[in-house]
């Protein structure tokens, strides 16, 4: 035989023993199948496969609606708001730590006056923003934050006349600065 011909049948030795090769090496790897569940149906198998639960509710009715608005609403207002009512929080024990180191009157004024430019520089943009809704939002919690309603604080820092103005002014907007914060009966939602 010629050097050809061996070069050929050596060639296709090769090539044979790499098919086989790989063959064998294909179905020994474990990554080859995927082993499910299965049901046999009818002499045909089929792949089973347990789906999640699901849950179907009727439609809301109109009264769901008006109290889902009213929650997302509240619970909207409160992210606005609740920010300033823990920053009023700090500011008036912060306020109250220091005022009580003063006794002169003439100092105490002082004091306040330069605290409120400060948070007037801070806040005066912001809280103009908010609705008059979010407003009444940001009062209750407030008085939940300090203990007292905006009306008795506004009267301890600004005055008793400053505070029946600005009580005047919340009655034009269907307000109260004297509401109280109740977490137990009219603003537990405002605690979830």
């Amino acid at each position: 035989m010629s050097a050809a011909v061996h070069s050929k049948q050596f060639l296709l030795l090769i090539v044979l023993f790499s098919a086989l090769w790989s063959k064998k090496a294909a179905c020994q790897s474990p990554k080859d199948t995927i082993l499910v569940a299965m049901v046999v149906y009818n002499g045909d198998t089929i792949e089973a496969k347990t789906l999640e639960n699901v849950r179907l509710y009727a439609r809301m009715t109109q009264a769901q609606r008006k109290a889902a608005a009213k929650y997302n609403r509240l619970r909207n207002a409160v992210y606005v708001t609740y920010p300033y009512a823990r920053r009023a929080g700090a500011v008036m024990n912060d306020m109250n730590e220091k005022m009580e180191n003063i006794t002169a009157k003439h100092k105490r004024k002082e004091y306040i006056r330069s605290r409120e430019k400060e948070l007037k520089k801070e806040f005066t943009d912001p809280i103009t923003n908010l609705s008059v809704y979010q407003g009444k939002v940001l009062m209750k919690l407030i008085n939940r934050e300090t203990g007292n309603n905006c009306y008795e604080i506004i009267k301890e820092y600004k005055g008793a006349v400053t505070a029946r103005f600005y009580q005047t002014v919340a009655f034009f907007f269907n307000s109260n600065l004297k509401q109280s914060y109740d977490a137990d009966t009219d603003d537990a939602m405002i605690e979830k």
